[in-house]
């Protein structure tokens, strides 16, 4: 469930970042996802790597 709670909160801040930033966007919605999700992954990661957080704890 920590893989696919990370992918939630990546797409939740994908979202919310293309609604901050609305316009001509040239990478469009999906990309601007993808990047919500790859950001939350790599975060999750990281923390978990540095000891921000514990295994199965995710960023956000």
């Amino acid at each position: 469930m920590g893989i696919i709670g990370t992918i939630v909160i990546g797409f939740l801040a994908g979202l919310v970042a293309n609604f901050l930033h609305p316009g001509r966007d040239p990478s469009g919605f999906i990309i601007t996802t993808l990047l919500g999700i790859v950001g939350a992954v790599v975060a999750t990661y990281l923390g978990q790597a540095v000891g921000w957080y514990r295994a199965g704890e995710g960023a956000g």
